[in-house]
């Protein structure tokens, strides 16, 4: 018998699906990718989203024991400190976090002033780590690929996979970001393939499909392995990494890459304030001569 709830709440902006999910029986839950609202034209955050969250969990007098970050976002900004803030509850992100830390820093020269060993979350997180939700345990799963630190949390059936699978008629997350590799994704997605075919997968973003008229976020494994765009059951590693870099080498990047990767590896924090008493982020420029 099921004694987990899932609520999602999708942001328009981003293309983003949070979740709460909370165990009944003890009226706890936990927060997976959370949205901190950004206006990248006068770089200003609000908290219209994660207001939305604070206020279904203190309507329900539930207690936040997690935050869960299921990897390093470069398309939305974290809420995280801000839900801490407010409701408690520890932040917590895949151990391979250092390793997009490292890669990051060396890329924007952020050495002096990002620490690069995870120290920035509450609680780093391993393959076949369990983490107590009320009566019910969330395992976590190394799904890397997308990025080195990408994590996905099964909990009582379902499974929160992050960016590693979209909707069946999308199909399955870039590799083309630092420290992506297709081949690495292909096996991650078995993984989560090999859980019962009952299980729901519930995705972090959605963006309509084509012939699909409206937002859609949760499916199964069986109807992933059945009919996954990219990734079903008659396709093998070979023609996965194939279509994977072809198609990769087609995509735009994120228009938030760079604010977002900067604070999200931070865990959700703004980099430390300057002489004014200002934080900024640094977005390097390369020229392409003709």
């Amino acid at each position: 018998m099921k004694t987990t709830q899932v609520t999602p709440f999708f942001d328009h902006s981003t293309n983003t699906v949070s979740y709460i999910v909370t165990d009944n029986q003890n009226k706890t839950c936990a927060i997976i990718d959370s949205v901190l609202d950004y206006d990248a034209a006068s770089s200003q955050t609000s908290t219209q989203s994660a207001d939305l969250l604070i206020d279904h969990i203190k309507k329900n007098t539930l207690t936040l024991k997690w935050i869960l970050e299921t990897h390093v976002h470069a398309d939305h900004l974290s809420a995280a400190p801000y839900l801490q803030k407010q409701l408690g509850g520890q932040v917590a992100i895949g151990q391979e976090i250092t390793q997009v830390q490292g890669i990051f820093t060396e890329l924007l020269n952020l050495e002096e002033s990002c620490a690069t060993d995870g120290s920035q979350f509450d609680l780093l997180l391993n393959e076949g780590d369990e983490l107590t939700l009320g009566d019910s345990l969330i395992q976590v799963l190394h799904t890397p690929g997308h990025t080195p630190a990408c994590v996905s949390y099964y909990v009582d059936g379902a499974c929160f996979v992050g960016d590693t699978l979209f909707m069946p008629d999308y199909g399955t997350a870039r590799c083309d970001f630092p420290g992506g590799d297709a081949n690495t994704l292909y096996h991650s997605i078995q993984k989560i393939l090999s859980l019962p075919d009952e299980t729901l997968i519930f995705t972090c973003h959605d963006y309509k499909a084509e012939n699909r008229d409206h937002y859609a976020w949760q499916s199964s494994v069986l109807e992933q392995k059945q009919s996954n765009l990219h990734i079903n059951q008659n396709i093998n590693e070979t023609e996965f990494t194939h279509m994977r870099s072809t198609k990769d080498a087609t995509l735009n990047m994120p228009k938030l890459i760079w604010p977002a990767v900067q604070i999200n590896m931070r865990a959700g924090k703004l980099p430390a304030s300057e002489s004014n008493g200002a934080s900024y982020l640094k977005i390097p420029v390369s020229h392409t001569a003709k």
